[in-house]
């Protein structure tokens, strides 16, 4: 049977640290590497919902794209909402570890089933890592079909979990696209080389007022792209969950489970009736 050193191994193997931000956080949080486990857990963020999903499901890892801790805390007491996850998971017998920035910048991370999840033929990452030129943060395709920007904005919406955020659109809904970069998570930093890479459409999350409106403002200076695309940070990581899954599952014999929960902070959204 497998361990939870295994796992952490396999993760390695497949995301290095190495690839991972400096200021990031990965690997173990929780539990005994040492500890065996038949059943794994995958989801987005290491909420306490998902904490009490993973217990239920007997789970005895539980690996989220997020870390708990990624800025230090002097308190994990229960009453504290760190703390109550830690709690959960330690008296439920299940580990917790996370694989982020280095599962966003490798082959086979976040940023390949984001691209892969919308539909795109990539080409290649939107900013190579130095001395790895296949590797990095985002990737650039493209569309064998060239629909719409609304076409494509709605093949996006079909692709990912429903959130009350939805799909936001910046430009032409008419225009045909056909080239596209993206980037899971906050891509507001990555506008810029998005311009650069002279795509039609730049698919990321949480994207600011300001950024984007100067994005677009610069954009109408010439042919009014790259169009803008959207989505909650949530929706744009979920899809590495199930292709983790499915590579732990083939590389360990365990079984694994994508959480069904919704782990995006909003869960309603009011529109303003039309006149």
């Amino acid at each position: 049977m497998p361990t939870v050193r295994d796992v952490l191994a396999a993760l390695e193997a497949r995301f290095p640290v190495g690839l991972a931000e400096e200021w990031d956080v990965n690997g173990l949080t929780v539990g005994a590497p040492d500890a065996e486990l038949s059943l794994i857990h995958l989801a987005v963020d290491p909420t306490q919902a998902v904490a009490r999903e993973a217990v239920e499901a007997g789970a005895q890892l539980l690996i989220t794209h997020h870390p708990l801790m990624l800025r230090g805390v002097t308190t994990v007491a229960a009453d504290t909402a760190k703390g109550a996850v830690v709690h959960t998971l330690v008296s439920g017998g299940v580990a917790l570890a996370n694989a982020h920035t280095n599962a966003d910048h490798a082959a086979g991370g976040v940023a390949d089933a984001l691209a892969n999840a919308v539909g795109l033929r990539q080409t290649g990452p939107l900013v190579p890592t130095p001395g790895s030129p296949a590797l990095g943060t985002g990737r650039v395709g493209e569309l064998d079909d060239g629909p719409t920007l609304e076409e494509f904005a709605a093949r996006v919406a079909s692709a990912l979990p429903r959130t009350a955020h939805g799909v936001r659109i910046a430009g032409d809904l008419g225009a045909r696209v056909r080239t596209v970069a993206v980037v899971g998570g906050a891509g507001d930093a990555f506008l810029d080389a998005a311009r650069t890479a002279g795509v039609d459409v730049y698919v990321t999350a949480d994207l600011r007022h300001h950024p984007a409106l100067d994005a677009r403002e610069l954009a109408a200076l010439g042919d009014g792209r790259p169009y803008l695309v959207d989505v909650s940070h949530f929706a744009s990581e979920w899809a590495w969950l199930a292709d983790t899954a499915a590579f732990l599952a083939r590389e360990l014999g365990v079984r694994t489970f994508v959480s069904t929960l919704s782990t995006d902070p909003w869960t309603s959204r009011i529109d303003a009736p039309k006149e």
